[in-house]
């Protein structure tokens, strides 16, 4: 596994529609079943999705929670 593909993971956010602005790792598992029966978007955001569907239909959600980057203030 790639781990700058688990940091994209845990720090982009959702582009469009409802979730838009939250991060991919903070979507709800009906949302992605969801996007995988109406199709996934193209790349490169697709394959996140469907990745990201795996690691929670797994239960290896607190994988990603380690590399979630916070926000510098200063």
């Amino acid at each position: 596994m790639n781990p700058e593909l688990l940091r994209q993971l845990a720090n982009e956010t959702m582009p469009f529609g409802k979730y838009a602005g939250q991060p991919l790792s903070r979507l709800p598992i009906a949302y992605l079943v969801w996007m995988q029966n109406r199709g996934w978007p193209a790349p490169p955001l697709g394959p996140k999705l469907a990745l990201m569907l795996e690691i929670k239909h797994n239960g290896l959600s607190y994988l990603l929670k380690p590399l979630v980057q916070t926000e510098r203030r200063g």
